[in-house]
């Protein structure tokens, strides 16, 4: 009886995807059947395309069913190689052009104020997910997957990482927990991933085998860029290991925290007041803050609440937290917005920073502001929130002058 693999994703409402039936025969060579809607426009292309992926692994006799949703070739390669390595043993991989605007890095100190979650399996959520600009956008390869779907996602995520542009965006993939999660490190690490998220973290030593494995393929494949890591921590174990968690590694950028995960782990129920949250959350600001890494927030599940939304926001920023996730684009703005300094903030902050550079001009020892003395940590504050309101273009570099000018 003839081995029949099947990958991909077929009926109402998928798009941008395709369906793949694997037969491979005895003889005949190769039968591609093709459905798509475009078929008359690319459905040579698509065949021949096909073909020639079966000709990259040697297979000379095989039926393929293919039902095309609009597909691009880097999403039908991957469905292809993924249904192909589950009946064929091979160490070639058949890899999509790698865009040169997907070679970028990014900084430790980068702003993450908003992380778009794309579910690994789901190329048309990844096609345009850049265009909504969000700091950065996270392929996920754990929850956002169905175990039995996680083996073709790698494909997915591999091809996505070299072959859709997400226009500057911090190009994040969330891994399976550990140590199953280090088998999806080489279809991610060769591939210009900037950073690494490390679901129910809970300790230093699975951030040790991490960067150990880490280090291996960027030796094997010639990488001398930083690769960063965010560990997750959705366990009351997590919570009290976070500055444990946080000094681990060097390149840890971020601690964030999941809550679905952390109030189930506690045994009682998420709120929009968060009070059942408020130990871990703190847990984690202050470990990050500590280290001199960025604390980073849950997300707010309710797409619908944009009410709810700015107030978790708003709580979120005021427990000391840089950033949150997003679950949906329309969230973008709405965080981005409401993390950075708004205007009382920057004019407060102008202020601080002012009369601290005029005491330094002075050889005076002690700054103070109207009535108030200014301490340092305040001093240092403010210089933080002139350097970011300066990075977003809401302060113009040389704002000191309107002070010099009176």
């Amino acid at each position: 009886m003839n081995q029949v693999i099947e990958t991909g994703n077929k009926g109402k409402g998928i798009r941008s995807d395709c369906y793949i039936r694997l037969e491979l025969t005895q003889m005949d060579g190769i039968v591609v059947n093709l459905a798509s809607k475009v078929k008359a426009l690319y459905g040579k292309q698509i065949i021949e395309e096909i073909k020639n992926i079966l000709s990259f692994y040697d297979i000379e006799n095989a039926v393929v069913d293919v039902e095309d949703s609009g597909a691009l070739a880097l999403v039908i390669a991957a469905r292809m190689e993924a249904a192909i390595k589950k009946a064929v043993d091979s160490n070639k991989e058949y890899l999509p052009t790698l865009l040169k605007e997907n070679t970028y890095t990014t900084r430790k100190d980068l702003n993450r104020f908003t992380r778009l979650y794309l579910p690994g399996n789901s190329p048309a959520m990844m096609l345009n997910a850049g265009l909504h600009k969000p700091d950065g956008i996270i392929l996920d390869l754990e929850d956002a997957v169905a175990f039995d779907k996680k083996f073709e996602a790698r494909f997915m995520v591999r091809n996505a990482l070299r072959g859709i542009n997400f226009y500057g965006a911090e190009r994040m993939v969330r891994i399976n927990q550990i140590p199953e999660g280090l088998d999806d490190l080489s279809y991610i690490i060769p591939h210009h991933v900037n950073l690494i998220l490390v679901p129910k973290c809970e300790s230093a030593n699975q951030i040790e085998q991490l960067n150990k494995r880490i280090d291996e393929l960027k030796k094997q494949h010639r990488i001398t860029h930083n690769i960063w890591i965010m560990p997750i921590i959705e366990s009351a174990m997590g919570a009290l290991k976070a500055l444990e968690i946080a000094t681990s590694a060097n390149n840890i950028v971020a601690l964030t925290v999941g809550l679905e995960d952390y109030t189930a782990d506690l045994g009682t129920r998420r709120t929009n007041e968060a009070t059942e949250s408020f130990f871990a959350r703190s847990m984690i600001v202050n470990a990050c803050r500590a280290v001199g890494i960025q604390p980073i927030d849950s997300v707010f599940s309710d797409v619908s609440d944009t009410e709810g939304l700015i107030r978790n926001v708003q709580m979120s920023k005021s427990l000391g937290f840089d950033g949150m996730g997003c679950i949906h684009p329309r969230q973008i703005r709405i965080i981005q917005e409401h993390f950075s300094p708004d205007k009382d903030e920057i004019e407060k902050a102008k202020k601080i920073v002012h009369a601290f550079m005029i005491a330094t001009e002075k050889g005076l020892g002690v700054v103070s502001l109207g009535s108030k003395m200014i301490d340092a940590p305040v001093v240092k504050r403010a210089e933080k929130t002139i350097k970011l309101a300066i990075s977003l273009n809401k302060l113009d570099k040389n704002w000191r002058e309107e002070f010099l000018e009176k």
